[in-house]
């Protein structure tokens, strides 16, 4: 197994990420949450046109992505558990925590630095909130985030395995936790002792800015009750809230060149 998810990462990458997408837009249709205040027609073309973007831009920019760095490393012994010597069963575990907390604390960042914001931003102006919101980043966000998880896993030494797999779950826990679905509270309160769920992160979605700093998980829910940023329930209840960003409710925040340029322009026109 260690040498097949390897030689086959971009096919397994590809077929998780469409059969969780079309889980997700079918059980958004037959099981909502919320009633969507903005048609799909005029919302998913730029959100699912901006992943071939970021693709494009991502192997423009990268010649090696995380699992080649995560090679690359292995092959010279470079990174923390190569030096220590740890087991493998010990370092694929920690590399799925550690990568887990440094994409929690790259999004916190990117909520707190201001140049960092005008990015990330992009993602926050979606006027509703399903599972296509969780492909919306701006290509100059996701060539950073690819910089700073080769950065980690090269730093960590993580075995190729745990990356492909960390960023399968990744991907797949994003489009869960961006769904318009319905879970019980039951279900949810206890799925959120281990994950985030649709209504933890919608939360973050919020336009109430306090909300919108808040729920910072994309997997795992421990790193926002560790670290104070849990906050349970929007203020005003999941149906009434409103979504996305203030100062985006125009073109800007349903069209693909609206969402290419929006880091360079300010709030309301």
């Amino acid at each position: 197994m260690t040498d097949f998810l390897p030689h086959h990462e971009s096919i397994i990458r590809l077929s998780c990420f469409l059969a969780v997408l079309l889980l997700m837009m079918l059980w958004e249709w037959r099981d909502p949450r919320r009633s969507l205040g903005w048609p799909r027609a005029q919302r998913w073309p730029a959100n699912l046109s901006i992943v071939a973007v970021d693709s494009i831009v991502v192997r423009l920019v990268f010649p090696l992505v995380a699992v080649e760095a995560a090679g690359l490393a292995e092959a010279h012994r470079w990174g923390l558990f190569h030096w220590l010597n740890a087991p493998f069963g010990f370092a694929f575990v920690a590399s799925l925590l550690l990568l887990d907390l440094t994409i929690y604390t790259q999004h916190v960042l990117f909520h707190k630095i201001a140049w960092l914001w005008r990015l990330h931003r992009v993602h926050h102006t979606d006027l509703d909130f399903d599972v296509t919101t969780a492909l919306r980043f701006h290509p100059l966000e996701i060539a950073l985030s690819m910089a700073i998880k080769w950065i980690a896993v090269v730093a960590l030494g993580a075995p190729p395995t745990a990356v492909i797999l960390f960023e399968i779950i990744l991907n797949a826990t994003a489009m869960f936790n961006h769904g318009n679905v319905r879970l019980s509270a039951s279900l949810d309160r206890k799925l959120r002792r281990l994950l985030v769920t649709p209504d933890m992160h919608r939360v973050h979605h919020s336009v109430r800015r306090e909300e919108t700093d808040s729920n910072f998980g994309f997997n795992l829910s421990w790193w926002d009750h560790l670290f104070k940023t849990y906050r349970d329930q929007p203020q005003d209840g999941h149906i009434a809230m409103v979504i996305g960003l203030k100062d985006f409710r125009d073109r800007r925040a349903t069209s693909l060149v609206g969402l290419l340029l929006q880091p360079f322009q300010n709030g309301r026109l």
